[in-house]
């Protein structure tokens, strides 16, 4: 039996896959500035692993925006791993980290199949066994457990001590499980996860989103008795009568020992658009990190209303808003990007 850890549980690096010009980007230069930012501040906290299709071209685009930048980059700290990749999103095609009843460390393969068919994704589905093969993790990591069930990294969040928050618009849909009802993929992820309950969110979508509303947009534990979660106030809003459904069950769930949730609520952003499309900005796609939370900004004033109470919620945690609107292009943001791996995981 395994256990899930919090993603506020010590870690031993971060992964970014990295982008190129045959990614499904728009505005490639932008992405990659992001990119830079993500990467030099994750850096500031722990190890980062970067997967690429050609480390000469990473490292280039790395050196030459730092130095416009005028910011060093810490490569003394960064692994990097080639291997063909369709595109860059590594919460959804990174190893899930599994800990087992006496520490034992796994690493759990899902099937990844482009957010249910939807984009090609053979390449990025073959990564993480990839990196393994190349020595990425310590010996002690033991192998990679490649599960029969399409699972993406971005639609599951755990408390670390047997509660998963999910969607059930994301884990039931069609060209996922659709041959599993409710109930068996609820068995399946509590005896892959050593789980005692899943908090089904029946309710909550961004527009532009097109993972099926990942959890990690919506909703996202911040310890085992507070969730942070996206609120809109504004009836006219069409996010309204979603996010309203979502916060009431929110209000609904309980802890494992009977007691409301400590809710925080998030400000949906200010509506950001490409031509006439409404992208998926979510200030619940933040990154927490050794002694840090990476929140992805937007450029406007809520941006530090975010701030201010994630660091009421992270009080022993340095609060970094970094701007991601060149990701929303693509259809996601920070956490989306990137997927940690516990303490002792990954070869330094």
């Amino acid at each position: 039996m395994g256990r899930l850890p919090a993603e506020w549980e010590r870690q031993s690096g971060i992964q970014l896959t990295w982008p190129h010009s045959d990614t499904e980007w728009y505005e490639l230069d932008k992405v990659l500035d992001c990119y830079v930012d993500i990467a030099y501040n994750i850096l500031q906290f722990e190890p980062l692993l970067i997967v690429t299709r050609d480390r000469n071209e990473c490292i280039s685009d790395i050196s030459r925006i730092c130095a416009r930048k005028g910011i060093t980059f810490d490569f003394d700290r960064t692994r990097i791993y080639e291997c063909p990749l369709n595109d860059t999103w590594a919460r959804d095609h990174g190893g899930i980290s599994v800990i087992g009843d006496n520490n034992e460390k796994y690493l759990y393969d899902f099937v990844f199949n482009g957010w249910g068919l939807k984009f090609a994704s053979d390449l990025d589905n073959y990564i993480t066994r990839n990196i393994f093969e190349q020595n990425a993790f310590n010996d002690d990591v033991i192998g990679v457990d490649m599960r029969p069930y399409v699972l993406e990294g971005g639609s599951i969040d755990s408390d670390g001590a047997g509660t998963m928050l999910a969607t059930s618009e994301c884990l039931c849909s069609k060209n996922r499980n659709e041959y599993l009802s409710r109930e068996e993929i609820e068995q399946e992820l509590c005896g892959a996860f050593g789980l005692k309950r899943i908090l089904w969110l029946d309710h909550g979508t961004i527009i532009g989103d097109d993972t099926d509303s990942h959890v990690d947009i919506l909703a996202r534990f911040c310890s085992t008795d507070t969730i942070a979660y996206m609120q809109c106030t504004d009836p006219e809003d069409p996010h309204y009568d979603e996010l309203a459904a979502m916060e009431k069950q929110l209000r609904g769930f309980r802890t494992m020992d009977g007691k409301p949730y400590n809710l925080v609520p998030l400000p949906l952003p200010d509506p950001l658009y490409l031509d006439d499309y409404r992208l998926p900005a979510s200030y619940a796609n933040f990154l927490i990190v050794n002694g840090g939370v990476l929140v992805p900004g937007t450029g406007s004033g809520k941006d530090e209303t975010v701030r201010k109470r994630l660091l009421e919620t992270f009080p022993d945690r340095k609060v970094i808003i970094i701007d991601c609107k060149p990701l929303l292009s693509g259809h996601g943001s920070l956490h989306c990007v990137t997927m940690q791996y516990p303490e002792g995981y990954i070869r330094l």
